[in-house]
């Protein structure tokens, strides 16, 4: 009779062990300071513990980060508004109550697949400003969260105000008291940047960039300072958006008073879709663009070594990359909302009126011979790239030109400043020119192929003309080895050819005589010079006539040849 009830024990000792065992599984254990890696099951959800936190602890922030998938974070076990946030970056900050020597939290998979990221949890003492404490926007109470949205041309984050620290058990100070230093509006907010490396979309490279600036002192060291907020300032910034290249944002909120600061939750993009299967972040590139820009790149080889020698095939490209750049511009603009075009047919469009502007500017060459105007165009194009040079530079973040009047008014008179040269030495420009914009086209058929930041040169100005908002935009990008490699070939290429056509044409007229011109010079010439042999040679259409008909009435006997041209 025992031993049924022995084997009865047992059993329920083995349920028992295999249910604490599953439970064991969807426990995490973190310790301060310590990342995690973090597995989330389908549809289910993983316990976080934290225990023996030292009692000079005010606050803890525990961070959890995935590439691109969202995972909810939750104080409790099902999420609820108020109480969880469901995003790719998201965290929750832990006052802690006097004797409070653990706590835990819970990571959930909110969509019908599994989440794997990294996490850690980050202590701070009562001097330190807490993140989000004067939170009145976001759901949670208290919201340490970066919240990031981004499209084509910008990328906007918002954040709630900080507040100052305070001891654990004891009420926060208020949040709405008057501007003075005792209070939250003593903080400041000091906005960085860290980028990854270039063309990488690995999960390890973005898990291995977190780990080396979720700490804000590392963010300090290795990210890039963009500015400092007062408490006065609006929490809503812009940056130019770069598809497929990762970029993390941090904000790291100081008190002055007592020299302390902590990190918001850190939180990164990569300005494209994981998911998206047209442009995505591994589609970038169509190849309707990489064709357009091939044929570019090998147009402006051509021009930077033969451009002012083949003097109408430069006229052709300038006025082909001047009239496809503003009609993109025009037709972008003016086909919104439902009327949208698609890409490619624009593109298409785009080519089509550009090799009309390309045209149309050899045809004014031809008919007119205006060398000054051609130089006038050339030098108008190598302005606009030396103007959009100039803004891609620190000098374009200085705030003054987030003004549109100002960045325009700048942009255009520096525009115009640089064919002001070309007057005095018309040959010289035009073919620094075709050096410089050569290259510089050569440059951007490479950027179809792999990613380079030098293609934001005119792609920023390009977006400012399209979107109205992107002035508010920080435009800095990272310059990292390809970038430097591909401008080490635009110096070489654009010096070679200046150095090739200025040794060519050294002994050759300035310009070609247009072929309208001579033809008109030529006519004149005949009129009133009674002397000139040809003044009496009827024309070629009148000699093949008289030879016909001489032919066909007198044939010519056998072995006899008379040329057919005289």
């Amino acid at each position: 009779m025992s031993r049924p009830w022995m084997l009865h024990v047992e059993l329920l000792l083995v349920l028992w062990l295999g249910m604490v065992h599953a439970q064991n599984e969807n426990l995490v254990v973190f310790t301060l300071g310590t990342f995690q890696n973090v597995s989330i099951p389908v549809n289910g959800s993983v316990e976080v513990n934290l225990s023996r936190i030292p009692a000079e602890v005010a606050f803890v922030i525990l961070q959890f980060h995935t590439q691109h998938l969202n995972a909810t974070i939750s104080y409790t076990r099902v999420p609820a508004y108020g109480t969880s946030v469901t995003t790719s970056d998201s965290g929750l900050l832990f006052p802690l109550l006097p004797s409070q020597l653990s706590l835990s939290c819970f990571l959930l998979a909110p969509n019908d697949e599994s989440v794997a990221g990294i996490g850690v949890i980050l202590p701070y003492s009562l001097t330190d400003p807490v993140p989000g404490a004067c939170n009145q926007e976001f759901p949670l109470e208290i919201d340490p969260n970066i919240y990031l949205l981004y499209n084509l041309y910008e990328t906007t984050i918002r954040f709630a105000p900080a507040n100052i620290g305070y001891a654990r058990g004891t009420s926060p100070p208020a949040c709405d008291v008057e501007t003075d230093l005792s209070s939250r509006w003593r903080l400041e907010y000091d906005v960085y940047q860290f980028f990854l490396p270039e063309s990488d979309l690995s999960e390890r490279m973005m898990i291995k960039g977190m780990e080396t600036v979720a700490r804000g002192m590392n963010m300090m060291e290795n990210g890039r300072k963009l500015m400092t907020l007062s408490s006065q300032d609006k929490t809503l910034l812009s940056f130019n958006s770069i598809p497929g290249q990762g970029v993390i944002y941090s904000i790291i909120v100081r008190d002055p008073v007592f020299n302390s600061s902590s990190s918001y939750v850190p939180v990164h993009t990569y300005a494209c879709s994981f998911t998206s299967a047209v442009d995505g972040c591994t589609t970038l590139g169509r190849p309707s663009t990489k064709v357009f820009f091939t044929i570019a790149g090998l147009a402006g080889l051509l021009v930077c070594f033969l451009g002012h020698r083949f003097f109408k095939c430069e006229l052709f490209c300038l006025g082909f990359g001047f009239g496809a750049f503003f009609f993109f511009v025009l037709i972008t603009r003016t086909t919104t909302g439902t009327t949208t075009l698609d890409y490619d047919l624009r593109l298409a469009l785009t080519a089509l009126m550009g090799i009309v502007w390309g045209v149309a500017l050899v045809m004014s060459w031809w008919r007119f011979g205006s060398v000054m105007a051609c130089v006038v165009v050339a030098g108008l194009v190598l302005g606009f790239l030396v103007s959009s040079i100039v803004f891609f530079t620190p000098l374009g973040d200085v705030s003054v030109f987030h003004n549109d009047v100002v960045f325009w008014v700048t942009f255009s008179c520096i525009m115009l400043v640089v064919p002001l040269f070309f007057i005095r030495w018309p040959r010289e420009g035009n073919i620094l020119t075709c050096g410089v914009v050569g290259a510089y086209m050569v440059v951007l058929a490479v950027n179809s192929y792999t990613y380079t930041s030098l293609s934001y040169i005119t792609l920023d100005v390009l977006k400012r003309f399209l979107n109205d908002d992107f002035s508010r935009a920080f435009i800095s990008v990272p310059l990292q080895n390809i970038d430097f490699i591909l401008i080490s070939v635009w110096a070489i290429l654009a010096v070679s050819g200046v150095v090739l056509q200025l040794y060519r044409e050294r002994s050759r007229p300035f310009f070609p005589p247009s072929p309208y011109v001579l033809w008109c010079q030529e006519r004149e010439r005949r009129k009133t010079n009674v002397l000139d042999p040809s003044h009496h040679t009827p024309s070629l259409p009148a000699r093949l006539l008289a030879r016909i008909r001489q032919l066909t009435r007198h044939p010519e006997p056998a072995g006899e040849r008379t040329p057919l041209l005289l």
